[in-house]
C-alpha cells in the first residue's frame, strides 16, 4: 500500500483517538467490535461511528462484519500512528521519497528540523511474497496465533536492539535513531547495495573486510544469516556498511554452522562470478575444483568473546537457562577435577562427623537408661510411701473403732440410749417419707390406669 503522508493533514485528533482505540482493542481481538471502539475512544460528543467512516474512506481501518460488526487496522493506518509519534517527539519533522523496497519493508527519506536526511524504514510482514514468517523467522517464538501488526513491531525492536549494540561495538553499521512500533529510525547511508557496483578499485581488499565483518560477528557471538550482496552498502570511497538485522541469530543456536557456512559462501559466490576473482582452487584431473581448506574461514576455529552479544541481546537460538545449566555443569567438574585432596579432606570430615554422630547417640541413649531408672526408682519409692499412708490410715481408722467398742462394750447405759435414739429417728424417718412408687403402680390388674378408670366412670355418668 502507497504511503501517502498528505493524508496527515486532514486527520484530527479525534481521527488519531478513534486510530488509537482500535489499536488498543487489537491486542485481544482480531476484529474489535465497534462497541468496543466507542467505549475505548470515549468521545465527548459521540460521532464514533462518523470518525470510522471518515478512517474507512482513507483505508486506514478495514471493516469486517463476516462474523460480527468490526474494524482493524491497516499497514497504512499503523504507519500513521507510529509517524505522529515520531513527529510528535520532534525525531523528524517532514517524509520524502521512497528509497528501498524489501521482501519484509520499506525504507522512506525523512527530514530533520535542521534539514539532515534520515532513513525510515517501515517494517512490513505478511506480504504475498514473504508469508511463511512463521518457519522463517523466529518472532513467534512459543505463541501459536499472531497478528502481523504485531511480528512487524517486534522485528523492528529486534532490529533497533542489535543496530544500537553492534553501534557500541564499532561495527559499521547506521546509527540507530529512534523506534516506534514497526518504524526504525537510522542514519542515511551515503553509498549503493553490493549487487549494483560493477568495478572495484581493490576487490580483494573489500573482500578481506567483508569476511573480516562476518568473523568479527561469531567471535562476539551473532551471525547475521542474510549477509550477502544486497545487505552491504559500499560508498565511493569503497567504505562498507552492514545493514538488515532482524533475522541475526547467536552462535548456540543448532544451525549456526549452517548460517555461518551460508554467508561465507554467499560472500565468495559473489566475488567469484562478479570480479572473477580465485580463491587457491586446485584443478585435478577432472573438471570440478576443490577448495582450499585454508582459503575460506572455518565456524569451529572461531573463538567466542567473553562478553558476547547474544546474552545481552537475547539472540535466536540462545537461552538464559540452558547457559546457566552449561555454567553450573563446568563450574562443578572444574572444582571436582581440581583438587584430589579437597575429596580426601571432605571424606575425613564426613568420618569425623560421622564418629562424632555415634557418641552423640551413645550419650543419648545413656542419658535415656539413666532417665528410665530414675523414673523407676522414684515410682517404686512413690508405690512404697503410698501403701505406708495407706496402711497408716487403715491402722488409725481400726484403732478409732476399737476404741469405740470397747467404750460401747464398758457402758450399757450409753448403748440403750443410742438404741433409743436409732429406733426413733427410723420411726420418724417412715413417717415422714412418702412412698416413691412407678408409673405401673397405678396400673390394675387388667392393665388399666385409675385415671382410666375415672374417665370411663365419668363418661357413663353422662
Amino acid at each position: 500500500m502507497k504511503l501517502d503522508v498528505n493524508v496527515l493533514r486532514y486527520l484530527s485528533k479525534d481521527d488519531f483517538r478513534v486510530l488509537t482505540a482500535v489499536e488498543m482493542g487489537m491486542r485481544n481481538h482480531e476484529i474489535v467490535p465497534s462497541e468496543l471502539v466507542e467505549r475505548i475512544a470515549c468521545l465527548k460528543h459521540g460521532g464514533t461511528y462518523k470518525v470510522l467512516k471518515n478512517l474507512l474512506k482513507y483505508k486506514l481501518l478495514h471493516h469486517d462484519a463476516s462474523k460480527y460488526d468490526g474494524f482493524r487496522l491497516t499497514y497504512l493506518g499503523y504507519d500513521f500512528l507510529a509517524i505522529k509519534t515520531l513527529v510528535n517527539r520532534g525525531i523528524f519533522t517532514g517524509v520524502g521519497r521512497q528509497i528501498g523496497v524489501g521482501k519484509e519493508s520499506d525504507i522512506f527519506e525523512v527530514a530533520q528540523e535542521d534539514g539532515t536526511i534520515l532513513a525510515m524504514k517501515l517494517h512490513r510482514l505478511g506480504r504475498t511474497s514473504f508469508r511463511a514468517v512463521k518457519s522463517k523467522r523466529d518472532y513467534l517464538r512459543h505463541r501459536s496465533s499472531f497478528s502481523w501488526l504485531y511480528l512487524s513491531r517486534l522485528a523492528a525492536l529486534k532490529e533497533f536492539a542489535f543496530m544500537k549494540a553492534l553501534e557500541e561495538h564499532d561495527f559499521p553499521v547506521p546509527k540507530a535513531i529512534d523506534c516506534n512500533r514497526h518504524c526504525v529510525i537510522m542514519s542515511l547511508v551515503q553509498g549503493y547495495p553490493m549487487v549494483q557496483v560493477k568495478q572495484l578499485q581493490n576487490p580483494e581488499t573489500i573482500f578481506e573486510k567483508i569476511i573480516g565483518i562476518v568473523v568479527r560477528l561469531a567471535e562476539h557471538g551473532l551471525i547475521h544469516c542474510d549477509f550477502n550482496e544486497f545487505n552491504i552498502m559500499i560508498d565511493d570511497e569503497e567504505k562498507i556498511t552492514m545493514i538488515d538485522f532482524p533475522q541475526m541469530v547467536s552462535v548456540s543456536h543448532r544451525n549456526a554452522q549452517m548460517y555461518f557456512d551460508r554467508d561465507i559462501e554467499c560472500i565468495f559466490k559473489f566475488f567469484r562470478k562478479r570480479f572473477n576473482m580465485i580463491f587457491h582452487e586446485d584443478k585435478g584431473e577432472s573438471d570440478e575444483t576443490e577448495v582450499d581448506e585454508n582459503s575460506r574461514p572455518s565456524f569451529y576455529d572461531i573463538t567466542k568473546d567473553a562478553n558476547a552479544l547474544d546474552r545481552d541481546l537475547e539472540a535466536s537460538g540462545f537461552t538464559r537457562k540452558e547457559q546457566n545449566d552449561l555454567d553450573k555443569f563446568i563450574e562443578g567438574g572444574v572444582e571436582k577435577s581440581e583438587g584430589s585432596d579437597e575429596d580426601d579432606e571432605s571424606d575425613d570430615e564426613e568420618q569425623t562427623c560421622d564418629s562424632h554422630e555415634e557418641e552423640n547417640v551413645d550419650e543419648l541413649k545413656s542419658l535415656q537408661l539413666q532417665e528410665k531408672e530414675q523414673k523407676s526408682s522414684d515410682g517404686v519409692e512413690a508405690e512404697v510411701k503410698l501403701d505406708d499412708t495407706e496402711k497408716g490410715e487403715n491402722s488409725e481408722d481400726k484403732d478409732d473403732a476399737e476404741s469405740d467398742e470397747k467404750e460401747e462394750e464398758d457402758d450399757p447405759e450409753l448403748v440403750k440410749q443410742l438404741g433409743k435414739q436409732r429406733r426413733r429417728a427410723m420411726a420418724a424417718a417412715r413417717g415422714g417419707r412418702k412412698s416413691q412408687s412407678s408409673r405401673n403402680t397405678y396400673k390394675d390388674k387388667g392393665g388399666r390406669s385409675q385415671n382410666s378408670k375415672i374417665h370411663s366412670n365419668m363418661s357413663g355418668g353422662w
